[in-house]
């Protein structure tokens, strides 16, 4: 059948098979009667039906990882690392059954799928080294006979919202540090695309994590409530919209909640007229056409720098014309379909307010026709020039394979140009002159910059995470910064002493 997300509500009478939750170790059927409908993009089919989670599937869920928490708190690092080391194992074993799935769901081609589970299996590699990132500090002597030292232990319940555009590797940057340092995990995945989130919770199993350290559940926004306002909640991790990370930030924090919570981004990529544009218009392609544009770190505005932008264009416009559009999972690809009808029509209002606003459309991606998949939600890639900073198509986060070309006369007036957006999540600038890199790379606000590299998605070791409003909170996920928000830090100061020694009735002074 061919449906809408809409029509497929009542998925249970077309015989499709309900995405289970995962809790407490197990496959669970939801406690209410709300439905969702999986969709395949390539075709436009409802493949599957989602459970959508109400407060009582939700206090199921944390209520199993609460009571998992005392025993995996206790169990020492080395031991949560052996399992986290078998997952990734399994993870490897898996991950063409898990890209097969995320390409079914969500519609980004099958290696673009497989790329991102190896990004997600990385920072499982590196959470496995939790034995050591765990590691307190130590000061001897620090008043006569006096030592302090410090503890990092776990914050208890942890919660991860994530997006339908990395249904793997989101959920990946989060979880496998929070077991790793101790804490049991509920996770929200997007009801878009749902059931890799539940085959992960099958690998953690399979590898010997503890029933009840990891859940899934499946929801909207009434799930997501019910997780921001639970009492046994400890922390908030979330990537998605930046109104959706501003609602998450206010109502978690004001429930005492630790709170990171990743927002939307508008990314730039500046091109010198130095630059080599044959290899900067091959890398910027990528970016912005690589998932059909639905990344937090495609790039989706290009900036060409006094007479860089002619020569540039054209580079581009060659190349996204000669773009392969095509159903996910079928090979020599390049670009599949958007994830739903309602966001395909979304974009495509885009691309008529950029031509009403005026900004020359040099490739034109509407009306593409992928034959024998005619209800595809396909749009092709599109490129804008001339565009400026007060059209729609520059300033909104447009989440789909529209790439804009704007136009400066300066290094200086790029930098403010980036500068001046509401977000800051990450840019790149394309140059053979190190001087101008390195005043690019220190006057930049945007938390993730590249050098000749189009997607600078930093490394596990390295923290992920933009500036403005691309973040709320103080701390980004994965590597150092993602072990310092999954744990809180217990300060001793420690003295022996004889029996009975005399009390001090004043302020310490240990030295």
């Amino acid at each position: 059948m061919t449906a809408s997300r809409e029509e497929g509500l009542s998925a249970v009478a077309t015989g499709v098979v309900p995405v289970p939750f995962w809790i407490n170790g197990a496959r669970v059927a939801s406690r209410g009667v709300r439905l969702g409908a999986v969709m395949n993009p390539s075709t436009g089919e409802m493949i599957r039906s989602v459970p959508l989670a109400g407060a009582a599937d939700v206090d199921v869920a944390v209520q199993s990882a609460a009571a998992a928490f005392p025993a995996w708190r206790d169990t020492t690092p080395l031991r949560r690392a052996r399992v986290l080391t078998r997952f990734r194992e399994l993870l490897e074993k898996h991950q063409k059954e898990l890209a097969g799935l995320i390409s079914e769901e969500h519609g980004k081609v099958f290696l673009d799928a497989m790329g991102s589970v190896q990004r997600g299996i990385e920072v499982v590699e590196f959470a496995s080294g939790a034995p050591h990132l765990l590691k307190g500090a130590f000061s001897e002597s620090v008043g006569r006979d006096v030592d302090s030292y410090s503890l990092l232990q776990p914050i208890g319940v942890c919660v991860g919202i994530t997006p339908f555009n990395f249904p793997a590797m989101v959920p990946l940057w989060m979880f496998p540090v929070a077991l790793a340092c101790g804490n049991t995990f509920v996770l929200k995945p997007s009801e878009k695309d749902p059931s890799p989130a539940v085959r992960m919770g099958e690998l953690l199993k399979e590898a010997g994590l503890p029933d009840g350290v990891f859940n899934v559940v499946h929801g909207d926004k009434e799930a997501v409530d019910a997780l921001l306002h639970h009492p046994q909640v400890a922390a908030v991790s979330f990537v998605g919209s930046t109104p959706v990370a501003r609602h998450i930030y206010a109502v978690a924090a004001a429930e005492g909640k630790r709170v990171q919570a990743l927002g939307g981004a508008k990314n730039h990529a500046v091109v010198m007229p130095d630059a080599d544009l044959p290899f900067a218009a091959d890398a910027i392609i990528g970016a912005a056409y690589g998932s059909a544009g639905e990344r937090c770190m495609a790039v989706s505005a290009v900036v060409a720098v006094a007479d860089a932008g002619d020569a540039l264009v054209r580079e581009l416009a060659v190349r996204a014309r000669a773009l392969t559009v095509g159903p996910s999972l079928a090979e020599q690809v390049d670009m599949g379909p958007l994830v739903t009808r309602e966001h395909l029509q979304k974009v495509g209002r885009y691309v008529d307010a950029g031509i009403a606003d005026g900004a020359e459309l040099v490739v034109d991606g509407r009306g593409v026709h992928v034959r024998g998949h005619e209800n595809g939600f396909f749009l092709g890639p599109t490129l804008f020039d001339r565009v400026s900073a007060k059209m729609s198509i520059y300033t909104d986060e447009i989440f789909g394979p529209v790439l804009v070309v704007v136009r400066v006369s300066s290094l200086d007036e790029a930098i403010a140009l980036v500068n001046d957006n509401p977000y800051g999540n990450g840019t790149a600038l394309f140059t053979g002159s190190g001087a101008a890199a390195r005043i690019f790379e220190h006057a930049i606000q945007v938390g993730m910059v590249g050098i000749n590299v189009p997607i600078p998605v930093p490394m596990s070791f390295f923290s992920f995470g933009g500036w403005k409003q691309s973040l709320f909170g103080d701390l980004h996920v994965h590597g150092e910064e993602g072990v310092k928000f999954y744990t809180r830090t217990k300060a001793v100061t420690r003295r022996w002493t004889n029996a009975g020694a005399a009390g001090a009735f004043h302020m310490p002074s240990l030295g």
